[in-house]
């Protein structure tokens, strides 16, 4: 009988110290499996620190001009060398990534926003539908870049004079690849709204009285969230090359304010002297962008109801 008490108290206790799993436990479950996506997590972790505190440690003014420090290749006052004015690369880089994320970010949420927003009307209003889809569809036909660059010549020095040379071109940027990149996500969602909207707990929703904006607030919307996460991965990757693309012709910020794009553009004429000019510039791009890749494919895969257990 003692035995008996005491193997129910510790089936008991054993029982109360299980904690029952939860969605985003089962989601940070998968994900820490995802050997790729953990470790570009770190990398992308350690660039936004650098970035984000390394002017703090590294005091170099990323304007500071030393002609007799000019094209100085790779040494210990200058660990990423200097361009032909003499300013440190290190510090240029620190702060152009500063920009380069916060137009990623930017952009990003953009995009998310009107996609999201076109995908519900349109997978969930029928009468919508068709007009929504063949807008996106036009979006989706126009050539991404000639766009950018046509849109960027016409409204530059508008913005310019309106908001300064720095936020202008910042507004100008993040407005154009958010309002062009938003395509994608709108049919995800789309075709996830198509899906949910025939389900059950919609269905019963509706019967009870629910109307329309509280069925996709309260029922549609948490449950396109998933894909949504993954497609904002991507979508910062995109929103950093486009920004980096422009930069590189030339019709990114001006000369003294760096990204990582303009740094490119203003290196490729002194490649054959100081080639960390480029390599370094050209290695953050690369890495922040292959690190937010890799870690929307450890979100899809940990994000998939198909893979996750019950």
């Amino acid at each position: 009988m003692a035995t008996t008490t005491k193997l129910a108290s510790l089936k008991m206790a054993t029982e109360q110290t299980v904690k029952p799993h939860t969605l985003w436990g089962d989601v940070w479950s998968r994900f820490r499996r995802h050997k790729l996506a953990m470790a570009a997590s770190f990398i992308l972790l350690f660039i936004v620190l650098a970035i984000a505190f390394g002017p703090f440690i590294w005091h170099i003014d990323p304007e500071y001009i030393d002609i007799v420090a000019a094209y100085s290749g790779m040494t210990p006052a200058h660990p990423f060398g200097t361009d032909n004015l003499g300013r440190d690369t290190l510090s240029r880089a620190l702060f152009g990534g500063r920009v380069s994320l916060a137009i990623g970010m930017t952009a990003m949420f953009i995009a998310m926003f009107i996609g999201t927003l076109i995908g519900l009307l349109a997978g969930y209003f029928d009468r919508l539908d068709n007009w929504l889809m063949r807008l996106t569809d036009m979006f989706l036909s126009l050539p991404l870049l000639p766009l950018l660059l046509v849109i960027t010549l016409l409204f530059r020095e508008p913005l310019r004079g309106a908001f300064g040379p720095e936020a202008g071109i910042f507004i100008l940027t993040v407005v154009v690849i958010g309002a062009l990149g938003w395509m994608p996500t709108a049919r995800l969602v789309r075709g996830e709204v198509l899906t949910l909207k025939e389900r059950e707990f919609v269905v019963a929703a509706r019967s009870l009285g629910s109307n329309n904006n509280g069925i996709l607030r309260q029922h549609i919307l948490p449950n396109v969230l998933s894909p949504v996460i993954v497609a904002a991965t991507f979508s910062v990757a995109s929103a950093i090359i486009t920004e980096s693309a422009l930069s590189f012709l030339g019709l990114g910020f001006p000369p003294d304010f760096p990204t990582w794009g303009r740094l490119l553009f203003d290196g490729k004429d002194y490649l054959t002297l100081t080639p960390a000019l480029v390599f370094w510039p050209g290695l953050m791009i690369s890495l922040s962008v292959s690190c937010v890749n890799f870690i929307g494919d450890g979100l899809r895969d940990a994000l998939d109801p198909r893979l996750r257990k019950g």
